[in-house]
């Protein structure tokens, strides 16, 4: 899954130009996922803490790969928009997943677990944009990019199939009965919210710090390679604000080198994923997380400014910079979090991470297109800095012998 989800990945905002959309259109797509991704947090959270987490994530890993159908076959971006809403629907099981890595290892071992899993994730999507580039500069961005979401509807089929192995790591559960997740919404908003009661102060403020970052990532991540293609023009791309036919020789240019880059920065994460895994077990999960937060901003700032030699240290630092956060963040969940409420805290968090994530990827291609290129990127500086900062003096991050099994 993560080698074929990342193999479009590589190109996505330039197959949305090319179907008629924008900065903004790339905004409201990601408006309309989030959304849909927040509706499904809370039921998500409470049916795989009360029914388990093995049958949400086998089953609705096959509606996943029915999503990708749209992206393949789009005659436009509206389809694209389709595509989103129905995937997300599906990612009903994402608090089941992450649930179930958490009860799936050892308190001493998080840091080094969640770190090895990004190597595993890091490793097997280096190949992809190589994949990418060979698809997009021998058949073209759109019939290129067909051919690699096709790719990708088979991978999660397979994937799905594969998923239906999985052990159930809960326990004690319940029987599934339809009536009971038809009626779930509203019981599960209940024990959502109410959840906070009974987990440790310290994760409130891991979830503001959270939600701060990943509202500032949502903001511009569709938007790095627009601005490479169009601002700092690799490849001689044309200037700001058009967008040429596919074909155009300086824009498929453009798609060569942006490929580059990709490669470099999953090879990177590659190489860098062991010694943060390292970091987090030796010295804690709140260091690395501040630093992530301080390595964004000089990050943001080089790439603003920079060219496309600076890209090659700008996309593996941001790389670090997620893998640091990620890390830290899983570990510390799992550190704080008893796993009995594990499904519910992660639904009621992300629920509130996607809404606020929505309006940032609306804001971040409104300002984008409407304002100033650079704007989104310097708003993501301004964000980070109140999410360092309550990562330091509010984050209390527990001894080892205090960490949740």
């Amino acid at each position: 899954m993560d080698f074929a989800g990342e193999l479009p990945g590589t190109y996505y905002s330039d197959y949305v130009i090319q179907l008629g959309g924008s900065a903004t259109i790339i905004g409201l797509i990601s408006l309309v996922s989030m959304l849909c991704l927040a509706s499904v947090q809370f039921p998500g959270g409470y049916l795989a803490d009360k029914y388990g987490r093995r049958w949400l994530v086998s089953t609705l890993t096959f509606g996943v790969a029915f999503s990708y159908v749209f992206y393949a076959t789009a005659p436009n971006w509206h389809f694209i928009l389709i595509g989103a809403a129905v995937q997300n629907l599906c990612l009903l099981y994402q608090p089941a997943l992450m649930a179930t890595m958490a009860d799936s290892l050892p308190p001493e071992k998080r840091g080094m677990g969640f770190s090895i899993l990004n190597l595993i994730m890091s490793v097997s999507t280096t190949p992809a944009p190589i994949v990418a580039l060979f698809l997009v500069s021998t058949y073209g961005s759109e019939t290129g990019m067909r051919i690699a979401y096709t790719i990708v509807t088979i991978f999660f089929v397979v994937a799905a199939t594969v998923r239906l192995k999985l052990t159930e790591s809960m326990k004690e559960t319940e029987k599934v009965t339809l009536n009971d997740v038809l009626h779930s919404y509203p019981e599960s908003l209940k024990q959502g919210m109410n959840v906070w009661k009974a987990v440790p102060r310290s994760t409130m403020f891991l979830f503001f710090t959270t939600i701060i970052m990943r509202t500032a990532f949502a903001m511009v991540m569709g938007l790095f390679l627009i601005y490479a293609f169009y601002v700092l023009q690799i490849g001689g791309a044309p200037q700001p604000q058009i967008y040429p036919p596919e074909m155009d020789p300086a824009l498929q240019q453009a798609r060569t080198l942006w490929g580059l880059v990709m490669i470099a920065l999953f090879l990177s994460m590659i190489i860098m994923s062991y010694p943060v895994g390292k970091l987090l077990d030796k010295i804690g999960r709140k260091i690395p997380l501040i630093i992530s937060g301080l390595l964004i901003i000089p990050t943001v700032l080089l790439f603003i400014y920079g060219n496309y030699t600076t890209l090659f240290i700008v996309m593996p630092l941001m790389g670090l910079a997620q893998l640091l956060a990620f890390s830290a963040f899983q570990s510390l969940f799992a550190d704080l979090v008893p796993q009995a409420q594990r499904g519910k805290v992660t639904g009621s968090m992300q629920f509130f991470t996607y809404i606020f994530m929505a309006l940032g990827g609306i804001m971040g291609g409104l300002l984008y297109d409407n304002i100033s290129p650079q704007i989104p990127f310097l708003f993501m500086i301004v964000l980070i800095i109140p999410s360092i900062l309550i990562a330091a003096l509010y984050i209390k991050e527990p001894k080892p012998e205090e960490r949740e099994a």
